[in-house]
């Protein structure tokens, strides 16, 4: 998720939900393992970030080269805040050697309720 690349979608007048995300993301051959252990060591000070709402890694069942992530931030500004931090930054630095392309961002909207 190169976050020079991407453009944000300004949140719809009236918009509370979290502001959230989905994203997948190939590994090169062989590079699973690998791309695992950067996206994983971004969950615990992702989520300890002012803001974060959700943040999950996902690995394919069939696919261990396919990863997806979700990820729900408080507003777009605790997004951008995210983009900003060191851990997200060195986790930029060197991934054309562990990905296969960019990631495939999509925005969406919560429209299910929170809670149980």
């Amino acid at each position: 998720m190169a976050a020079a690349s991407l453009t944000f979608p300004e949140p719809l007048p009236g918009e509370t939900e979290p502001y959230a995300l989905w994203a997948t993301v190939r590994a090169r051959p062989g590079k699973g393992d690998a791309l695992a252990e950067r996206l994983l060591a971004l969950v615990a000070p992702s989520r300890a970030e002012p803001g974060a709402v959700d943040y999950h890694v996902h690995r394919d069942r069939e696919d261990p080269d396919l990863f997806a992530l979700y990820e729900a931030w408080a507003s777009i500004d605790a997004f951008r805040a995210h983009l900003a931090t060191p851990h997200f930054q060195a986790f930029q630095s060197d991934l054309a050697s562990v990905m296969q392309g960019d990631f495939d961002t999509r925005f969406v909207r919560t429209i299910s309720p929170r809670g149980p």
